[in-house]
């Protein structure tokens, strides 16, 4: 939402060891001074399920909730992930 950006990225950047624990891979906040109000996220995971799984622990749904009244949107994409050049 306009002017909450900071509060959004206060909360999807608190540490959460239980993210770790479920498979996720990387978990990275950005933010672009060009658009003030927005806020990126890139999350790896091991798998869709250990995504999904995710959502069910009690730390990850107090985050949304919290976040959730702050957000006036969402555009979230999908990818699979084919290679990379810095592992085998």
């Amino acid at each position: 939402a306009p002017g909450r950006r900071d509060e959004v990225v206060a909360v999807l950047t608190r540490h959460n060891p239980e993210l770790g624990a479920a498979g996720c891979l990387s978990y990275e906040v950005g933010v672009d001074d060009a658009a003030p109000d927005t806020v990126f996220v890139t999350e790896l995971w091991e798998s869709e399920d250990a995504h999904r799984a995710s959502l069910r622990l009690p730390g990850v749904r107090a985050a949304i909730v919290e976040a959730r009244p702050l957000l006036a949107g969402m555009d979230g994409r999908r990818f699979t992930v084919v290679g990379s050049p810095l592992r085998d």
